[in-house]
């Protein structure tokens, strides 16, 4: 099941220059957004609780799975066909990007009913354990990515994204290397403005559900689930429309200066994923009926 929920997180993301250049795209690879269910990670729940939890997840993915998953082999399709086709322009790139933030909203409003039930139901010492969490969770990220200079973080940035490209096009020519190089040191700090967004957020939740027994609060939590850009900070707005930019723009330069052997396992990556969908029962099973 972990291997679909990761699935899913790629091709929602993929378009972000391979899920890993925003960190929209960290966010969706965790997948706190899209399956709010890692809530675990910051809590503990009793056994009524997970026993809820895991029907409830059940029910989830299996809506999931027929009524969502077929629209991403169309999308993969058509990712493939850019790729094919030598169309990977930064006009296609924002179109897949804009059907994969459709996607995560469809998807983050369907399981907002759940979502809140679940959090309705905390006690107050889960409540202050998930506090407790997140505060961890800051002091870990600041310590990872705030931390180190900005030349090292630069580096460190550029290496990351290397390897994960290295996954997906093979190894990249001295062009693209440099191409990657530039596109790091074009983000600078953007870890500051990553990591106060994300705190901002953490604490706009810690405050819904502190008042988790309130009339507005169904609605406080859709927004911090489906229109999490509404309550973004005005700095890391700015700032994450440039990323974007700026991954479009290094995916559209890595791919011009692809070798056809590139493309080809590029490809057969995308092929790869797609028959991982095409293989789930509940996706055959929906087909059949």
């Amino acid at each position: 099941m972990s291997r679909w929920l990761k699935q899913i997180a790629f091709v929602l993301m993929f378009t972000l220059a391979l899920g890993a250049c925003s960190r929209m795209g960290l966010a969706y690879r965790n997948l706190d957004v899209i399956i709010p269910w890692t809530l675990g990670d910051y809590l503990d729940m009793n056994g009524e609780q997970k026993g809820w939890l895991n029907e409830r997840l059940k029910e989830h993915l299996s809506w999931h799975c027929t009524t969502q998953m077929p629209g991403y082999l169309d999308w993969l399709d058509r990712l493939q066909t850019m790729v094919a086709t030598n169309q990977v322009t930064d006009a296609a790139l924002q179109a897949r990007a804009l059907e994969a933030k459709q996607a995560i909203a469809e998807t983050a409003r369907e399981i907002t009913p759940s979502a809140v039930e679940l959090l309705q139901g905390l006690d107050d010492t889960q409540v202050a354990e998930m506090n407790e969490a997140f505060a961890k969770d800051q002091s870990k990220r600041q310590a990872q990515y705030l931390k180190p200079s900005l030349d090292q973080q630069i580096k460190e940035r550029g290496e990351r994204m290397e390897k994960r490209l290295g996954d997906w096009l093979g190894p990249l020519n001295a062009t693209q290397y440099q191409r990657v190089v530039a596109w790091s040191n074009a983000l600078g700090d953007q870890n500051t403005q990553w990591i106060a967004n994300r705190v901002h957020w953490q604490k706009q939740f810690s405050a819904a559900v502190a008042q988790r027994h309130s009339p507005e609060f169904p609605q406080r939590i859709e927004t911090l689930l489906v229109e999490r850009e509404r309550l973004w900070t005005p700095a890391y707005r700015q700032a994450f429309a440039a990323t974007e930019a700026q991954a479009r723009s290094l995916f559209v330069d890595l791919m011009a200066e692809s070798t056809p052997e590139q493309r080809q396992r590029l490809l057969t990556k995308i092929e790869g994923v797609k028959k991982d969908f095409s293989d789930l029962k509940c996706l055959k099973a929906a087909r059949q009926s």
